[in-house]
């Protein structure tokens, strides 16, 4: 089928997909008005203030049946993703395939304590330990475009040994607590069935500096550029853990690897301080917003050393990435990857950078689209929410894919209407 040759039409295309998979034609409306208000420009993004920008007349009605679609309806936002996936995919592998998998979690800063998953947590957008909610995602990207995939609220300890407040927010109960590695995982697991084009996973220090979470990643046969803690310990170039010896003698032989004082693996941190000055390389990945990305890198072939001493084998060797800023004291930042070992240093620095995508999505979805605007206290009405904003978004990245990157998408179809004059959002202190 011919693609629409204008916005308008693409988008009422978009949202009849999404229609589909909703359950109830009837939800199509408020489907509609929920994707269009979330596109609106507008300074808050939550159920009501929507509606008056939406139909100015009839508030009160708007409202409600926005609300019940969000907080409500027992749609599933898993199907509703892999449709706006099925949509926006096409747009954005015609720009190129699929290069990444991004894992991430974004925190949405809450007061209170009754919306469902808050917790006084770390929140990246605070840059501290804060009151908030955390979504955990993963994204598909190549170097022009990106798409949120899967999307699942963190819950807590605290809320999971609390069953009476988890019933109060509507949690599910087959619901368990689960770390943040375990739902990126299942996530994977889900992409991976669902025959989504594979991609070089790729996090930060918070999920690539735990082992079982990359050996998980290795046993999906995915490859990854994961980031580091600079505790973490290797085998350098040409070295390793010592092997077993050989045993004539009476007893059980052998058979795990050894390490002692005079033979133990040493942290990213030290084994970049021990390297010549020659073997690091200025390397530019981007053109940023005002002047090219680039930096000081090292790569260098490595055995991760965490405890080797309970295996019987060598582990397989993979790319340590050392990035070291000149004028900075020390390193900032260490990669283990996973890639061939001819692999280029340009390509490794390539491909840990494409990480800045995510956190364009993220800074977009909050500033645009309002993300973090929900007022409902509900994991329902959370997961709706979460997945509305990324449809609306994923409509603004097929538009996009459109069009070359030195040219600007033509206008989209969204007008916002005037509000009543009279009109106060609920809870507000101006009086009406």
């Amino acid at each position: 089928m011919p693609l629409p040759t204008t916005p308008e039409q693409r988008f009422e295309k978009f949202i009849t997909s999404l229609v589909s998979s909703v359950g109830h034609a009837d939800r199509g409306e408020p489907l509609r008005a929920y994707c269009t208000g979330l596109l609106l420009p507008g300074e808050r993004k939550s159920v009501e203030p929507m509606a008056a920008r939406i139909d100015p007349a009839h508030v009160r009605q708007r409202h409600q049946s926005m609300h019940h679609f969000i907080a409500d309806a027992p749609w599933n936002d898993r199907e509703v993703l892999r449709t706006i996936r099925d949509y926006t995919l096409p747009f954005i592998e015609e720009t190129g395939p699929i290069e990444v998998w991004i894992i991430d979690d974004s925190g949405i800063p809450k007061k209170g304590k009754h919306s469902v998953g808050v917790s006084r947590q770390y929140c990246g957008q605070l840059g501290k330990q804060e009151n908030c909610q955390v979504a955990v995602s993963v994204s598909i990207a190549n170097p022009y475009a990106s798409l949120t995939v899967a999307a699942q609220l963190y819950l807590p300890e605290t809320w999971t040994k609390d069953p009476e407040r988890c019933r109060r927010a509507g949690v599910p109960d087959d619901v368990v607590f689960k770390t943040k590695q375990e739902i990126a995982l299942d996530q994977i697991k889900q992409l991976i069935d669902e025959n989504v084009p594979r991609g070089i996973v790729l996090d930060d220090a918070a999920y690539g500096n735990d082992h079982e979470f990359r050996e998980n990643l290795t046993k999906l046969q995915l490859l990854y550029g994961v980031g580091i803690q600079k505790t973490t310990s290797v085998w350098p170039p040409g070295t390793g853990p010592l092997i077993p010896p050989s045993s004539h003698g009476p007893g059980r032989p052998r058979t795990l690897l050894r390490r002692d004082e005079h033979h133990k693996p040493r942290s990213v941190f030290d084994l970049a301080l021990s390297l010549d000055a020659k073997a690091w390389t200025q390397v530019r990945w981007r053109e940023g917003s005002g002047q090219a990305l680039e930096s000081r890198f090292t790569a260098i072939l490595v055995r991760v050393a965490h405890c080797d001493y309970l295996r019987s084998t060598l582990r397989e060797e993979e790319w340590l990435l050392i990035e070291w800023p000149e004028g900075e004291k020390e390193p900032t930042k260490y990669w283990l990857l996973t890639l061939p070992p001819k692999t280029s240093l340009r390509q490794l620095v390539h491909v840990v950078k494409m990480r800045w995508r995510i956190e364009r999505d993220y800074e977009e979805l909050k500033s645009e689209i309002g993300l973090g605007h929900y007022e409902g206290r509900g994991w329902r009405g959370f997961h709706h929410h979460l997945t509305m904003c990324i449809a609306a978004y994923a409509f603004l990245v097929a538009e996009r894919c459109l069009f070359p990157p030195e040219e600007k998408p033509a206008r989209l179809p969204f007008r916002e209407a005037r509000l009543p004059p009279m009109f106060r959002r609920r809870g507000s202190p101006v009086a009406a």
